[in-house]
């Protein structure tokens, strides 16, 4: 039967660390709620590098968290506010299961500004390490007496963020792979295997045909001026990333990216799905739509979609409502629109918000799906191309000189 490590709290509020026997992780923490044990993380019993999940420390020892990291954080706060634990009680407790100095320091000032009288947004807010988005949740749950609650909201707004995320990343990774070794393949083709036969067309002096002479010409440059390429490359991200810090510029590419066969759609549906949870689960926790568009607006990713949600809460402060000005804006899906246009006129805006998140998480991930089946053909026959273009060079070169010999 497997074991599970599992660091839980006791009714006395001591932390214990130990392992488990259950068949499921699920099954695990059932056991420990049974023995009148809050859990705080499970995980496999694997150890060394194969340790992960649940049962990873809650502060990373990078100097950014992580959204998996601020996941974990809200849920194990959640948890512990939920069984009755006080505030500074409960980072007491998220102090002692911290494994690193950098966590205890910084749950240690959080817990000293608590202390001092400051709310906890406030002493979140001070760590300069949670965004404002998070912050504002926070501060909405201890104005309203519902912070366990909110926070529970917030980690599940977490959670679907990072899946959505996840599902995006994880389908890129095998045509990133699958490019990088069709790239490598032509490169050890040009330097190694091309070479072998320069000399035999060296030898016989005859002149070769132009797509020979090119394909010996690339392979030089890959053997003799590698590092003058490596400089190029280095100098065009730099370029590139410049360019993008420039707002103008930064605007007139993601203009272009909605505008782009295939992948506008995809990034018009990324940024509506991560818009109406965002601002659902803002409303849902009694923020003002006004503040909930400013804060929605710098979670957007696209200058454009962002600066057109700008314009929507200036409408918005006339009271015009969302969904016309969401119209008129012209770069947000028409489904959505509509959907969210039937939320105010039935006053359920942000339970319809929240199921357009939901409609177009499902979108985003049968889109991706949709251009892997035609990325991946696309790469493969490319990657054929190339390499049957150096193969037939070679070839008439060689074919070239068996006539010359007869």
């Amino acid at each position: 039967m497997p074991r599970y490590r599992f660091e839980a709290v006791d009714a006395a509020g001591e932390v214990l660390r130990d392992e488990v026997e259950a068949q499921t992780p699920e099954a695990a923490i059932e056991r420990l709620r049974d023995q009148g044990l809050l859990p705080l993380s499970v995980n496999e019993a694997k150890g060394g590098l194969l340790r992960g999940g649940l049962g990873q420390p809650l502060f990373s020892k990078r100097r950014a968290l992580s959204r998996k990291i601020v996941a974990l954080f809200t849920q194990q706060l959640a948890s512990l506010l939920a069984a009755g634990m006080p505030l500074d009680r409960a980072l007491t407790i998220l102090i002692g299961v911290s494994e690193d100095e950098r966590s205890k320091a910084l749950l240690e000032r959080v817990q000293e500004k608590v202390r001092g009288g400051s709310t906890l947004a406030d002493a979140l807010e001070a760590q300069d390490a949670f965004s404002r988005f998070y912050l504002n949740m926070v501060r909405a749950g201890e104005s309203g007496g519902a912070l366990e609650t909110v926070l529970r909201r917030l980690n599940e707004f977490l959670e679907r963020s990072q899946a959505l995320r996840e599902t995006v990343t994880s389908a890129l990774i095998y045509p990133i792979i699958l490019l990088t070794v069709s790239a490598l393949s032509v490169i050890i083709l040009l330097t190694f295997v091309v070479p072998q036969f320069q000399r035999l067309f060296a030898d016989a002096g005859k002149t070769l045909p132009l797509a020979t002479q090119i394909v010996i010409a690339v392979g030089d440059g890959f053997r003799y001026y590698w590092w003058a390429g490596a400089i190029v490359i280095v100098l065009i991200v730099a370029a590139v990333r410049r360019m993008l810090n420039q707002p103008d510029s930064r605007a007139r590419w993601d203009r272009w990216l909605l505008r782009a066969p295939l992948f506008g759609d995809l990034i018009a549906k990324v940024e509506t799905a991560r818009l109406t949870r965002t601002l659902g689960t803002l409303l849902g926790n009694g923020v003002s739509l006004l503040n909930a568009l400013t804060i929605v607006r710098e979670t957007l990713t696209n200058q454009v979609m962002a600066s057109a949600l700008g314009e929507v809460a200036e409408h918005a402060k006339t009271g015009r409502g969302l969904a016309e000005p969401l119209m008129e804006a012209g770069h947000f899906p028409k489904l959505a629109v509509q959907m969210i246009r039937v939320g105010e006129e039935t006053g359920q805006l942000q339970e319809m918000l929240i199921q357009v998140a939901d409609t177009y998480d499902g979108e985003v991930q049968t889109a991706v799906k949709r251009l892997l089946t035609l990325l991946e053909p696309a790469l493969i026959l490319g990657l054929g191309a190339v390499v049957a273009g150096i193969i037939m060079s070679i070839l008439v070169a060689i074919l070239s000189l068996n006539e010359l010999a007869f």
